[in-house]
C-alpha cells in the first residue's frame, strides 16, 4: 500500500471505522479522544485510524459529509 491509498473500512456489526494509512503490524496506539485511536506501528509510525462507535460519533456531521461522499 503506497501513501496515497489509505483505505477506509467500516464493521457495521462493531461500528468501527477504521482509515488504514499504510501497512504494518499495530505495536501499540494513542487515544487521541474519547474511543478515538491512532495505531502506530514498532517504528512508533501512524498505520491507522480507528474511531469505535463510528455512527454516533460522526452523527454531528454526517448529513454534511453524505452529499460530499465519493464511492470508489
Amino acid at each position: 500500500m503506497k501513501k496515497s491509498d489509505a483505505v477506509v473500512n467500516y464493521d457495521s456489526k462493531s461500528d468501527v471505522l477504521f482509515f488504514a494509512i499504510r501497512e504494518g503490524g499495530e505495536e501499540e496506539f494513542v487515544e487521541i479522544a474519547p474511543g478515538i485511536n491512532v495505531e502506530l506501528d514498532e517504528k512508533g509510525e501512524v498505520i491507522g485510524i480507528e474511531i469505535i462507535n463510528a455512527s454516533q460519533v460522526l452523527k454531528p456531521v454526517a448529513k454534511s459529509l453524505v452529499p460530499r461522499m465519493e464511492v470508489v
